[in-house]
């Protein structure tokens, strides 16, 4: 069973996003492995970054583990024995921000002959879209592009900041943008939750052609061998940030139909 949308899945924007992601990535680097070789590799490579501010994330993506909710109802023995002059048990308990260590893997091609990277696939994880990750990442995005390397991103996360901010650049749920090396220019693909997903070009170094990666294609093999319909309830809102009224109306016909 594939997802039932034509285009991305909000559902898998929540608490599911980390498997969601390992798994995209898996998929993408397998999907271009056969069009590349013998010349080029996909490699999964993975870099660590420290989410310091995970709050936001808090019983969207992170268990609700941080908050101890208190019970401030008095207990009957407690007004019996008159101990309603006893210190009042606080409404919560919020522990301290503590940092969440991420393992992110990136899809990276690189030739053969000198194993140079040549290209490297982001698929942006939350903490990519806030402070102070944001700035970690967007220095990054600049590094590769100093170095010579290609950079295809993709956003599939309705939430968050983007990290490529320009006046000509659409209102969209989602974005795909690709960053030739020794260009100025950025090839954008904004696409809405209705919308078909994009196949992208994954360029080589020249004068290599580009090769063809369908996320359409990604996401079902992931949906099917992840059974991921067992995990969601097509009923219940999915993650935020919320839909318009006319946007759930179209999910709620699309849900119906896989009843």
């Amino acid at each position: 069973m594939t997802s039932p949308f034509p285009g991305m899945d909000p559902y898998l924007e929540g608490y599911l996003w980390p498997d969601v992601h390992n798994r995209l990535a898996a998929v993408i680097s397998e999907l271009l492995a056969p069009q590349i070789a013998p010349k080029y590799v996909a490699r999964l490579e993975l870099y660590t970054v420290d989410d310091s501010s995970p709050e936001s994330e808090i019983g969207i993506m992170y268990p609700d583990v941080e908050i101890l909710k208190r019970n401030t109802l008095l207990k009957e023995s407690d007004v019996a024995y008159g101990a309603v002059n006893s210190i009042t048990e606080p409404t919560v308990v919020i522990a301290a921000n503590q940092a969440i260590r991420l393992n992110i893997p990136v899809v990276e091609i690189r030739d053969v002959a000198k194993n140079r990277l040549v290209t490297a696939i982001e698929i942006l994880y939350p903490v990519n879209k806030r402070k102070p990750g944001l700035d970690a990442y967007q220095e990054k995005r600049m590094d590769l592009h100093r170095s010579g390397v290609h950079l295809l991103e993709i956003d599939l996360l309705r939430r968050g900041t983007r990290p490529f901010l320009h006046p000509r650049l659409p209102q969209a749920d989602y974005l795909a943008l690709l960053m030739r090396a020794g260009t100025q220019k950025t090839e954008v693909w904004a696409f809405n939750l209705p919308d078909a997903l994009p196949v992208l070009p994954v360029p080589l170094a020249h004068p290599d052609a580009d090769v063809k990666l369908s996320l359409r294609q990604a996401l079902d093999l992931i949906y099917e061998r992840s059974l991921y319909q067992l995990s969601i309830d097509y009923q219940k809102d999915p993650p935020p940030p919320e839909f318009s009224a006319a946007v759930k109306t179209w999910m709620q016909e699309v849900a119906n139909k896989t009843e």
